[in-house]
């Protein structure tokens, strides 16, 4: 019997359009349900859960012991993109201050949770958990009992259990771990390895000539230097920050006060201290990013600002970024009061950004630019000072963020005047794409549609009050005729969910 890949397309309200065609693996297109669920946590984008049984060669075991006094365990083993890790726990320890023994996924997290700093704050007390990567700047995520996941990125796996290093408890945990080759079937997003590249197309000093060097305060009192460039979308932004545990902070106080509130309803640390506005493009930051420890985040943070430049790169998102640390508190010059202090020397602080994104596996390229007069030596508008060797760290994600709106208005009025399936009369295609001025689009050749392909049309709700009409009756027809497709079509009644899903169900066993 031929498997069927299964292809649906929202039409209209209930509808739905399937295609039926011979490659051996089952797909849905459109409301596609992801073959791997993610937990929810920061951390856990940097690695992507499968519940799939492993395919592919199995490369090691290994057996360790963690004691309930140890924080992280170097496993010895040196993980590859796309290797699956099937890890299982057994054992139980004991707080001191506990009224019962816990295993391996640990205590029910309570108030005092707020007050401690766990390697992993999402999860309880006591938890097995795991990084991959370096440990200043991978992210620990939860293994529990038991955990099967697919390593994003080369890096060196250890094994720990969610405790503080003063707090220690009674008792073991016996951790088994098996390590299967990467291979084509394996489920999950497989993240890839940052490239170093020597430049990158569009970064020059041309580009430069357009960015201001530094950041300015609201009365453009100079500030901090932009130290780091992102390309790509608003999304793969958001995206790669998150899988890299940085938290996105309060622009105001007011905010501020109400997200502790919540946050300590939740029983989640708080991080988020309010982040000052700074100017860059004659506006504040678009986004605010910190990457602390909860209990130090009023004195010392890894925080930046982020501002979306209003020209693209190549077609792609340009993001402008200035990164510092603050490491304490010194008098503001501007108004005698109190403000961060931050770690003059701001190339740390650069570098670790590089480190934290790139350990995501979203980071696809990394280049440092030498603009022309580099800044190396100044003052922060609250008097602080700093210094650098004035490179400015590039980084282009995964998702370029091109803008491909043009392409879009190509194959559009491709369609409307080369296919232009229901025979009607349009105006010029340009009058239908939302613009100041007009557009002039010269049509494109489009792929052929395979003929290969059987397309089922099986109607909705409003079906069954027009017998005498076949849903989407001339795109039917248009593709019969024109492309050589086979088109069939699935009248069914309009009964309960359960009942029309078996029809549809019995149909398609039947047909292939």
């Amino acid at each position: 019997m031929r498997k069927a890949t299964l292809r649906f397309f929202p039409a209209l309200a209930l509808s739905a359009i399937v295609f039926l065609s011979s490659p051996a693996r089952a797909q849905l297109v459109g409301d596609t349900p992801p073959p791997q669920q993610l937990a929810n946590s920061p951390a856990a984008e940097q690695t992507t859960q499968s519940s799939a049984k492993p395919t592919g060669k199995k490369r090691l075991s290994k057996d360790f012991t963690l004691t309930g006094d140890s924080l992280w365990t170097d496993t010895g083993i040196d993980l590859q993109p796309g290797e699956q890790i099937v890890m299982t726990a057994k054992g139980t320890v004991r707080y001191a201050d506990a009224k019962s023994d816990n295993g391996p996924d640990g205590l029910t997290r309570g108030f005092k949770d707020l007050l401690r700093v766990l390697p992993f704050n999402d999860a309880g007390r006591g938890a097995l958990i795991a990084r991959i990567g370096d440990a200043d700047t991978s992210q620990a995520f939860l293994i529990g009992a038991s955990k099967e996941l697919v390593s994003p990125i080369v890096g060196r796996l250890a094994v720990g259990i969610n405790q503080a290093k003063s707090d220690t408890a009674d008792g073991t945990y016996t951790v088994h771990v098996d390590v299967y080759a990467a291979d084509a079937t394996t489920g999950g997003t497989v993240r890839t390895i940052s490239k170093l590249v020597d430049s990158m197309p569009g970064i020059d000093n041309d580009l430069f000539t357009k960015i201001p060097r530094r950041v300015a305060d609201k009365e453009a009192n100079p500030g901090d230097m932009v130290n780091f460039l992102i390309l790509g979308s608003e999304a793969a932004l958001q995206k790669v920050f998150t899988a890299a545990g940085w938290v996105k902070v309060d622009a105001d106080v007011k905010g501020t006060l109400l997200h502790g509130i919540i946050g300590s309803l939740s029983k989640e640390s708080y991080l988020t201290m309010p982040m000052s506005p700074l100017y860059l493009f004659g506006r504040p930051q678009d986004y605010g990013w910190a990457h602390t420890e909860p209990i130090s985040v009023v004195s010392s943070r890894n925080h930046l600002r982020v501002w979306k430049a209003p020209f693209t790169v190549n077609g792609s998102m340009l993001w402008v970024g200035a990164a510092t640390h603050d490491i304490g508190f010194e008098r503001d010059q501007r108004n005698d009061g109190i403000t961060h202090k931050i770690d003059p020397d701001i190339d740390l602080e650069r570098d670790y950004v590089q480190k934290t994104l790139s350990s995501t596996g979203l980071v696809v390229e990394i280049s440092h630019f030498l603009p022309e007069n580099p800044m190396k030596e100044a003052k922060t508008a609250t008097g602080g000072s700093f210094h650098s060797n004035g490179q400015v760290l590039i980084l282009k994600l995964a998702d370029s963020g091109k803008d491909l709106s043009a392409s879009f208005s190509r194959t559009f009025c491709s369609v409307l005047h080369g296919e232009n399936p229901d025979g009607g009369e349009w105006d010029s295609c340009d009058s239908y794409l939302k613009s100041e001025k007009p557009l002039s689009f010269p049509q494109h050749s489009l792929d052929a549609i395979p003929a290969t392909y059987r397309l089922l049309v099986i109607p909705g709700i409003f079906s069954s009050c027009q017998t005498n009409t076949q849903a989407f009756a001339e795109g039917q027809t248009h593709l019969r005729e024109k492309h050589g497709m086979t088109v069939e079509f699935l009248q069914i009644p309009n009964e309960s969910s359960t009942a029309n899903g078996a029809l549809i169900a019995k149909y398609l066993r039947d047909k292939l």
